[in-house]
C-alpha cells in the first residue's frame, strides 16, 4: 500500500509539473492512465491543475482540461478561482478562455473577499481589466447586479479596484475604472488606512501619473480620511513633494473630466481621445507652473506662445479650417446637427471646468458658441478632400492678393493726402503709427 501511495504522489506531481510547463502530450498520457488525478490538488495550496495552467498561461493545457469539463470555477485553499490568478498573473488569453467558459466574475476570495477585477487592478494587468469588464457588460452581471455597482464592488477591507489600482501606482487601470464610471471620490471603509479616497492612496504611493488621473476625473483635494488628513498632508508626511504641490488647495484646480459633458449623449472613442488629449495638455501647463513655483493660471485656449500671425500657423498640408474662436488651432471637433467647428482646446473650454461645487445646482447643458443651440453630440471633423483643399487654397490666396491690393491703395491715398497736409481728415485705415505722430491728431481724438 505504501508503494502504491508514493506511486501515485510521484504521478500527481508529474501531472502537475507537465501542467506547469504546458507539455499537453504527457498530460493526456497520466490522464488516459488514470482520470482521476484530473481532480486531485496539490498538498497545501490546493491547486487544480487548472489552476497551475490558469498561473502559467498554459492556454493548450488549459483548453484541454475544460474539454474534460472542469468547472471553470474550481477553489483552492483560499477560495481563489483560477480566473483570478490568471488576473494576478496577467495572463489573459486564459482569462478570456476562462470568461468564454462561464467562468463567474463575481467570485470572492476568502484572504480579501475580493474578485477577479480586484486581482487584475492591484496587480496592474490593465487587458485583464478590460476584458473582466466588457464581461461584465454582455453577461448576467448587467441584469443582476448592475455594471457600475460592479465597478465600484468593495473587498473585505472596503477598498473598491480603483482604491488598490491608485494605491499600487497603476495610472493605466486608474483611468480605465474611472472611464467605466468608477467613484472617484470613494471612501474606503479599512485597507489599513480607514476612510482614505483613491486620492488620498495615490498621494501616499507618490504615484505623479495616479494623481493627475483623479484630479482630471474630479477628485476632491480637501476630502478628509478618518483622521482628519487631506490628500496634501498625505503626500507631505510620505515626502513626495511634486504629489503635495499638485495636491496643495492654494495651487490652482485643474480642468476636470467629464462632469460636464455627461450632458453629450453621444461622444465617440475618437472625439473623446482629442478631448482627453486637450485637457491633460492643459492640466500640463498648470503643472509645470505649480512645479516650478510660480502663479499657476490655466492658459485660455486662444493663447499663443509668439506673435506669429493665424497665416503662419496653417501649415501647407491642412486639411481643415482654424477655429474661429481661437484663431490658433485647426478645427477637429463639430456639434453635429448644427455643424459648427471648434478646435479641442476650445471645445474643452466650452463644456469642461473647474470641479463643480456639489452644493450647487445643476449645471446647465453646454450650447454651441455660434448658434447658441444646445450641444447633444460631438465628432471628429472629417478631413477634407483634395479639390476642397484646392479651393480653399485658391479663396486664401484671392484674400491675400485684395489685402495687399488694399495696403498699396492707403499708401497712395496717404501720399495724396500727407500733399495737401489734410491728416485731420484721414480715415480710420491709416497707419496708427504715423496718425500718433501728428500732435493735431492727438488733439483732436
Amino acid at each position: 500500500m505504501g508503494q502504491g501511495l508514493s506511486c501515485r504522489t510521484r504521478e500527481e506531481h508529474g501531472l502537475f509539473s507537465a501542467v506547469q510547463i504546458g507539455d499537453l502530450e504527457t498530460v493526456i498520457t497520466l490522464l488516459e492512465r488514470d482520470p482521476s488525478l484530473l481532480y486531485q490538488s496539490s498538498i497545501y495550496d490546493k491547486l487544480s491543475p487548472l489552476h497551475i495552467a490558469a498561473a502559467y498561461g498554459q492556454i493548450e493545457v488549459m483548453s484541454f482540461l475544460l474539454d474534460q469539463s472542469i468547472h471553470p470555477d474550481i477553489v483552492n485553499r483560499y477560495k481563489q478561482t483560477p480566473l483570478m490568478l490568471a488576473a494576478m498573473h496577467g495572463k489573459i488569453s486564459c482569462a478570456r478562455k476562462l470568461l468564454e467558459a462561464g467562468a463567474n466574475i463575481l467570485m470572492f476570495d476568502s484572504v480579501h473577499g475580493r474578485t477577479c477585477l480586484h486581482y487584475a487592478a492591484y496587480y496592474g494587468h490593465s487587458e485583464c481589466l478590460q476584458a473582466f469588464l466588457s464581461a461584465a457588460h454582455s453577461s448576467h452581471v448587467a441584469e443582476s447586479w448592475g455594471f457600475a455597482r460592479f465597478v465600484n464592488v468593495r473587498d473585505a477591507t472596503g477598498a473598491t479596484p480603483l482604491h488598490l489600482a491608485a494605491r499600487q501606482r497603476r495610472p493605466d487601470c486608474v483611468h480605465i475604472l474611472l472611464d467605466s464610471g468608477a467613484l472617484v471620490s470613494a471612501s474606503s471603509g479599512g485597507y489599513g488606512y480607514p476612510g482614505s479616497t483613491p486620492l488620498h492612496l495615490a498621494a501616499r504611493g507618490g504615484s505623479m501619473d495616479c494623481v493627475r488621473e483623479l484630479l482630471a476625473w474630479g477628485a476632491d483635494r480637501l476630502q478628509r480620511d478618518s483622521s482628519g488628513r487631506i490628500p496634501y498632508m498625505v503626500a507631505m508626511k510620505h515626502k513626495h513633494g511634486a504629489c503635495a504641490a499638485l495636491l496643495n488647495p492654494s495651487s490652482a484646480e485643474p480642468l476636470v473630466w467629464p462632469s460636464p459633458l455627461k450632458f453629450i449623449s453621444e461622444l465617440n472613442p475618437e472625439t473623446k481621445v482629442l478631448l482627453e488629449r486637450a485637457l491633460m495638455e492643459a492640466n500640463s501647463e498648470r503643472e509645470k507652473s505649480i512645479l516650478k513655483g510660480l502663479a499657476c493660471s490655466v492658459p485660455s485656449p486662444s493663447h499663443s506662445d509668439g506673435d506669429t500671425s493665424v497665416d503662419d500657423n496653417i501649415s501647407e498640408g491642412s486639411n481643415n479650417e482654424m477655429c474661429c474662436i481661437c484663431f490658433d488651432q485647426v478645427c477637429t471637433i463639430e456639434v453635429r446637427h448644427c455643424g459648427h467647428q471648434m478646435c479641442a482646446q476650445c471645445t474643452l473650454a466650452l463644456c469642461c471646468h473647474n470641479k463643480p461645487n456639489p452644493n450647487t445646482a445643476r449645471v446647465s447643458t453646454p450650447v454651441c458658441p455660434f448658434c447658441r443651440s444646445s450641444i447633444a453630440q460631438l465628432v471628429v471633423v472629417k478631413s477634407k478632400t483634395e479639390d476642397e483643399m484646392e479651393r480653399d487654397s485658391n479663396s486664401l490666396k484671392i484674400k491675400k492678393s485684395r489685402k495687399s491690393r488694399t495696403f498699396g491703395e492707403g499708401s497712395s491715398s496717404f501720399r495724396g493726402l500727407s500733399a495737401v497736409g489734410s491728416l485731420g481728415k484721414m480715415s480710420s485705415r491709416g497707419s496708427g503709427r504715423i496718425a500718433a505722430d501728428s500732435s493735431d491728431w492727438i488733439d483732436k481724438r
